[in-house]
């Protein structure tokens, strides 16, 4: 029986182990915290990744490995690679942990991006403000998610708050100029071992407070903008010799499209695969890094993954839906923690209107995801296939 190890133990580890079971999977899981909420299901070798000692050990008791997040150091990968299979590649982890080398991977591969500008120095933050412009965002290049690492810069003035914030501490930094998008935008594809390439239909995104707050599948989008996206990412993948599942997330700009970073794993806007496609982005992920053939990526329908974040909602609200599915990670409630998703499913955009205004109203207590579920059912009863 083979045996997939999973370097990090969080939630996505967990949906990994939860598909892997009807492929006969057995799998190990690598992660420093004691409650990585993938162990309720899975053994659990618990140390830092940079321990060479629990690396050794990890490494004699699987067959293949892979991860779950993008911060795993990208020198245990790559001495992990060196004794067993690890995919996705570890060079292609260390580009999607350097947004400079992701910015420039992008521009080299000529996929559009916002202006941006490397940080060293305080006085580099100057030079790039007069050349990117303002409004714009300080990010460190390494590290930093779902909103974190990073300073918003409105006015020259701010120049000096945002360099004590994120510069003083001699990080690495990135200068990207403010993108006035009209919406938010991902790709979830697959790329085996043999090179086939597939992806999901192009997913639309809503964020709060930097945390995704619900995706829409298939977006409302037309054939055009649909294949730009998925050319971007087929090009992307095959620069890395990627193995595996990942996302590029995207900036529609008048109808142009803008790449804003890649995400080198499986990823939340493309949870609502689990059972609005034919085959999810969790299976196929396992299907490539074990060097299966790939399932099919065609959605089944409709469908729109709504994120809990802080602290779950009475699962009634959506189970009373004939349309709805749910999925707690069986993490302590806290601030800005991702604790568990909902999906909802339908045949055809109306149904899932439809859904979508029950559940908005057994959930009117939030402002917040009423907010949400508001536009998604706007946008679902408005779209027209192209």
């Amino acid at each position: 029986m083979t045996t997939v190890g999973i370097l990090g133990g969080g939630q996505l580890a967990r949906m990994l182990a939860l598909a892997g079971a009807p492929l006969g999977l057995r799998f190990l899981v690598m992660d420093s915290l004691a409650d990585a909420c993938a162990a309720q299901f899975v053994p659990q070798l618990q140390a830092d990744y940079r321990d060479q000692e629990a690396l050794a050990e990890f490494a004699s008791r699987v067959d293949v490995a892979t991860f779950d997040f993008e911060n795993v150091p990208a020198s245990s990968a790559q001495w992990l690679a060196e004794r067993i299979p690890v995919f996705p590649v570890p060079s292609a982890l260390a580009v999607a942990q350097d947004r400079l080398a992701e910015k420039t991977l992008f521009r080299d591969l000529g996929i559009a991006v916002p202006a941006y500008a490397r940080v060293d120095t305080r006085e580099d933050l100057e030079q790039a403000v007069a050349s990117v412009g303002l409004p714009a965002i300080l990010k460190t290049r390494r590290l930093g998610y779902d909103g974190k690492g990073q300073f918003r810069l409105r006015r020259q003035s701010d120049i000096d708050t945002a360099w004590q914030a994120l510069g003083a501490g001699a990080a690495a930094l990135i200068l990207e100029a403010l993108v006035p998008f009209d919406r938010e935008l991902s790709v979830i594809a697959v790329r085996a071992r043999d090179g086939e390439f597939r992806a999901w239909p192009v997913t639309e995104n809503w964020h709060a407070d930097g945390i995704l707050a619900a995706s829409l599948a298939p977006a409302k989008v037309g054939s055009t903008l649909q294949q730009s996206a998925l050319d971007a990412a087929q090009r992307v993948a095959q620069a890395l010799g990627y193995v595996g599942v990942f996302a590029l997330e995207l900036f529609e700009c008048d109808g142009a499209l803008l790449a804003n970073e890649i995400a080198p794993r499986v990823h939340n806007s493309g949870h609502w695969t689990i059972e609005g496609a034919r085959t999810s982005q969790f299976e196929n992920h396992l299907r490539a890094v074990l060097g299966l053939p790939l399932g099919s990526t065609a959605a089944s329908g409709h469908a729109c993954m709504l994120n809990w974040v802080g602290e779950l909602p009475d699962p009634r609200a959506v189970l009373s839906s004939p349309c709805g599915h749910w999925h707690d990670y069986g993490k302590a409630p806290r601030a800005g923690r991702k604790v568990g998703h909902a999906t909802l499913t339908a045949p055809d955009r109306k149904q899932l209107a439809d859904a979508l205004s029950s559940v908005a109203e057994a959930l009117q207590r939030s402002a917040q995801v009423a907010g949400a579920l508001a536009r998604l059912r706007e946008s679902a009863l408005t779209w027209e296939a192209p």
